[in-house]
């Protein structure tokens, strides 16, 4: 068998080096990227394992063609192993075009098998293998070359023991029912959707403190944060390079609607200003002439009645003692914010129509059977 070089830096050992990971049925990715001034993720390096003895380095500075990859990332027939998946995807569809499938999240997994979902690559094979893994190199520039040799070592291990990481926590799983439903979640990766953040058109209503503005103040803040949104895209710049997102916030508050209530206001910069301000305002100006109807509904904080707030501490104390039960993260299930939601819906027939939670579908409602009998 041709012998490949740890570091793959042309077309043709990445090519050989898929043609032999489509032969395994699992094989251990990651990515290190470089993410401070750019809009995109600058991807630096890409890892991966066929075996705890030979791993690789794939250089995406020196191949540009990286179609082999994505052929790997596409091909179901083959497990893709992460840990805390979504961002490694995003990032590899972006340098591929391909859309990964059969994806192993080990991050996931771990909430399925009596862990914490959060915990982290390290603590994880901390808490599997007793090995502890070295993280000297968080902070350092991917981008360069030649890689050193400690680069070289950190990229190695972080996908060194990620095969034996999956077959650990699959052992841990208690039971098929158990398993289906890790199955049915880490299927959700399959669909770029998923793992690819908010829609633009709903980013803004993810601001801080978006909730205080009235409709047309979120109707300013809306179109505001699509424009920067496509502006930050030309120019491959950070959103908060361009205006932040607080200096947006005070602009949909006061509603700014001319250059010269802009420039007074001094929330711009001078450069931003002479850039932007002039864009700013008619876009402020603009969404003031919209019929009231277009603009978005306000954003209220769920509030609970008595006898809400004690279904949901029963809701609560039920996906405590099952999860435990069962091996399973309670934090999978929902968040306290989303239980909240769930159980105003359960109550009230018109937020029923209004909203779909996750929790009302799948291996969650599945788990939460015996709460919406109760419900009823």
């Amino acid at each position: 068998m041709e012998k490949l070089d740890t570091l793959i830096q042309n077309k043709a050992d990445l090519e050989l080096f898929v043609h032999r990971a489509r032969q395994t049925d699992a094989i251990a990715l990651d990515t290190e990227f470089v993410w401070e001034r750019t809009f995109y993720p600058q991807l630096g390096l890409i890892q991966a394992a066929l075996s705890d003895e030979d791993c690789y380095l794939i250089d995406p500075c020196a191949i540009q063609d990286l179609t082999a990859l994505g052929q790997l990332l596409s091909d179901r027939s083959v497990i893709k192993i992460f840990h805390d998946a979504p961002q490694d995807l995003v990032i590899l569809h972006r340098a591929t075009g391909a859309i990964p499938q059969n994806i192993f999240d080990t991050r996931l997994a771990a909430g399925f098998s009596s862990l914490s979902e959060t915990l982290s690559l390290s603590n994880l094979i901390k808490e599997l293998l007793d090995i502890n893994l070295k993280k000297t190199e968080t902070r350092t520039n991917w981008l360069q070359r030649p890689l050193s040799s400690e680069q070289i070592s950190y990229g190695l291990n972080d996908v060194r023991y990620l095969r034996a990481v999956r077959v650990l926590l699959l052992t841990r799983i208690i039971g098929p029912k158990i398993k289906s439903w890790l199955l049915e979640e880490l299927n959700q990766l399959n669909n770029p959707a998923n793992y690819s953040g908010p829609a633009v058109n709903v980013r803004f209503s993810k601001i801080r403190g978006s909730n205080q503005l009235d409709r047309q103040g979120l109707a300013i803040l809306k179109n505001l944060t699509v424009w920067r949104e496509g502006i930050a895209r030309k120019l491959n710049r950070p959103r908060g390079h361009i205006i932040k997102d607080t200096v947006l916030l005070v602009i949909a508050k006061q509603k700014f609607q001319s250059m010269e209530t802009v420039q007074e206001s001094g929330i711009l910069s001078t450069h931003a200003y002479n850039k932007y301000g002039k864009t700013v305002a008619a876009i402020v100006k603009e969404t003031c002439n919209q019929k009231i109807e277009t603009y978005p509904s306000q954003q209220h904080p769920v509030r609970l009645n008595t006898r809400q707030k004690e279904s949901l501490k029963k809701l609560h104390n039920l996906i405590a003692l099952k999860c435990e039960l069962l091996g399973i993260s309670p934090t999978l299930v929902g968040s306290n914010s989303e239980l909240k939601l769930l159980i105003k819906m359960l109550s009230d027939t018109q937020v029923q129509d209004s909203i779909q939670l996750r929790q009302t579908e799948g291996w969650r409602k599945n788990l939460l059977e015996d709460f919406f009998k109760q419900s009823r």
